[in-house]
């Protein structure tokens, strides 16, 4: 404790605005039975982008998703075939690959783009295609699904080239292609298998399905895979920014080397999956997480200007382990503010069949939680805005720094912060948050998922260095009044404030000044021990500093 009250003791920031704002306090309670969600619990609201609802309905009869936040369901119920309107459906078209099961695209350890039977593959496909119609009453019967979103889950590729030169002596590879060179071999792989996976979506627009945007799970220019989750740390951002090889093959161009080709060309979202693989709890690789989310949905906007839309999930990945846990609380709050912060246009919350199961699914109402504090700014993601990343999450995960993101508009910085790489609940760390000529010092509590704005609109210089040593406080730490000292620029009236780390303001008063140095006492009742601001306002002017409560 005496090495946190050192920490926090006359580090003081002035500035001039407004104070920041944050969450309004919503008080809930998780749910405690198992298969349920209750939705009910939080105020109806919503968000500026396509957010699916891909998870169990247990039951629910009145869309609930559609009231908290979520914009589209992709798992359906009540009368929903009836009644949910095209522009909120969403879905996973399923098993393109894999359902033609004797072809050699569907082979997993083969996937080959050679000597595939598309009319057998169309078949397929056409009956996938009624399937997914059928859901719906007004195309029921026909082949012509009416989604907004459709995301074929292909997943038949290989994506490295020692994966690729794996199958060169396959016997069910053409003879032909087996005695190519190396280099002949890989480079007839990609072309053959981006035509490949062009044939499906060629298959789907001409259905006439209208307006549907199309987007490939998994399959994006950047992929997140479990392969690229290990790499990352290995290459570079530079590299994974700009070098044509970190691109997923059938998202390059065949000829220019450029992000394109005939499959991307057909894609209207780019939708990776951005699942977490390792526990925060038992494995030290777990605590990237947040790191591991951003850098996916930094590196495809490096390379395309196609709405990213990532696939997250709030189990670790193991698709086919039935006991695979749910990801922490803070993991699940993060994961539905920060994707935003990088640029997303949306999130698909996916979740296997598993409804049989019995599962406390708590973990889905802090996701919910994580969305309604978004929602209450959400317009900072309306019309012009400009996102603020102070380094890419890739270098985040190097130097396992807390990460912070911002998003101006006008006059205003909305920033969230989270340290994933806090050792306790309790850990207190200092952040510091700038945008041109702004800059503001914020303090985390253990891996909080921090979310507000300031204003620094009227700001001509930030950091004011005549007034640094102009307030101080003692003692400090205090337990239950302290005096404050500090030079007032004229007489008149200051507002006096403690406000907790939440932005609560638990102490105010009014009081008198005159021109000069002085000496004002603080005293205070029936607060909990912690950090807080003091703050002081004359006029435009304030001041702030740290103090710590100690009883």
């Amino acid at each position: 404790m005496k090495q946190l009250a050192c920490s926090v003791i006359f580090l003081v920031l002035c500035y001039v605005g407004m104070a920041q704002t944050c969450n309004t306090a919503l008080q809930w309670t998780p749910v405690q039975r198992n298969n349920a969600i209750e939705w009910e619990k939080f105020p109806e609201f919503s968000l500026p982008f396509s957010i699916i609802y891909e998870g169990p309905r247990f039951g629910d009869t009145q869309s609930s998703p559609l009231k908290r936040g979520f914009s589209h369901l992709a798992t359906f119920s009540g009368s929903e075939g009836a009644t949910l309107p095209v522009a909120q459906r969403a879905v996973t078209w399923y098993h393109v690959a894999t359902d033609a099961n004797t072809q050699p695209w569907a082979e997993r350890n083969l996937e080959s783009p050679w000597n595939n039977d598309l009319n057998l593959y169309r078949s397929t496909w056409d009956t996938q295609l009624r399937g997914l119609a059928n859901t719906f009453n007004d195309s029921r019967g026909s082949s012509r699904p009416q989604y907004d979103i459709i995301a074929l889950d292909i997943e038949r590729i290989h994506d490295t080239d020692r994966e690729i030169l794996g199958i060169k002596n396959n016997p069910r590879v053409p003879a032909n292609l087996r005695s190519l060179s190396d280099a002949q071999f890989l480079e007839r792989y990609k072309r053959d298998m981006q035509r490949l996976y062009a044939t499906p979506v060629d298959y789907l627009k001409a259905q006439n399905v209208g307006t549907t945007k199309i987007g490939s799970y998994s399959d994006a220019v950047v992929r997140g895979n479990f392969n690229n989750r290990l790499a990352m740390g290995l290459t570079t951002w530079k590299d994974w920014s700009s070098d044509p090889n970190a691109m997923l093959h059938i998202m390059r161009d065949t000829l220019t080397g450029n992000v394109g080709g005939a499959f991307y060309k057909n894609m209207d979202l780019l939708t990776p999956s951005c699942y977490y693989y390792y526990d925060y709890n038992t494995n030290p690789l777990g605590r990237d997480y947040l790191a591991y989310l951003l850098f996916v949905i930094e590196a495809n906007r490096a390379w395309s200007d196609k709405p990213v839309i990532p696939y997250v999930w709030l189990r670790y990945h193991d698709a086919f382990n039935p006991t695979i846990p749910f990801v922490p609380s803070f993991v699940a709050e993060a994961t539905a503010i920060f994707p935003f912060f990088s640029g997303a246009k949306g999130l698909w919350l996916w979740e296997g069949p598993v409804e049989s199961r019995q599962d406390n699914y708590a973990v889905y109402e802090h996701f919910i939680h994580g969305l309604y504090r978004l929602s209450q700014f959400k317009d900072f993601f309306t019309g012009d805005y400009q996102l603020v990343i102070p380094q890419p999450a890739l270098e985040s995960s190097k130097s396992k720094t807390p990460i912070w993101r911002g998003v101006v508009k006008g006059n205003e910085i909305l920033i969230a912060a989270q340290n994933p790489y806090a050792t306790s609940d309790t850990q207190m760390t200092e952040v510091t948050v700038q945008h041109r000529n702004w800059q503001q010092t914020i303090v985390l509590r253990g891996r909080e998922v921090y979310l507000c704005k300031f204003d620094f609109g009227t700001l001509a210089s930030v950091i004011q260095p005549t007034l640094i040593n102009t307030f101080s406080v003692k003692p400090n730490p205090f337990s239950a009044e302290c005096e404050y000292a500090f030079d007032s620029p004229r007489t008149g009236s200051a507002q006096v404030q403690l406000i907790d780390l939440t932005g609560r303001i638990c102490h105010q008063e009014t009081i008198n000044v005159t021109r000069g140095n002085q000496t004002k006492q603080l005293r205070t009742s029936g607060l909990s021990n912690g950090l807080y601001f003091l703050t002081l306002t004359i006029d435009n002017t304030q001041l702030s500093t740290r103090v710590l409560l100690l009883k």
